[in-house]
């Protein structure tokens, strides 16, 4: 199960974290560890790390976030 963490700009609140949370959950192939002001922990149940379908999830809310390395 491939893992990737995201850094994930403009959330300063728990408001913040539940919103990233609820968009990535309903992203399809993701799983999510984890969500922190500022980045996140993800899973994926496909061989590949879904890492566009997240990032657009992402920016439907409002947020820029980019693969960390």
């Amino acid at each position: 199960m491939p893992e990737f963490n995201l850094q994930i700009d403009g959330m300063h609140c728990g408001s913040c974290v539940r919103r990233v949370t609820q968009a990535l959950a309903s992203t399809e192939g993701v799983q999510v560890e984890e969500v922190r002001i500022g980045s996140a922990r993800l899973s994926s149940v496909a061989d590949t790390a879904p890492v566009e379908p997240a990032l657009a999830a992402l920016a439907k809310i409002g947020f820029a976030a980019r693969l960390e390395s």
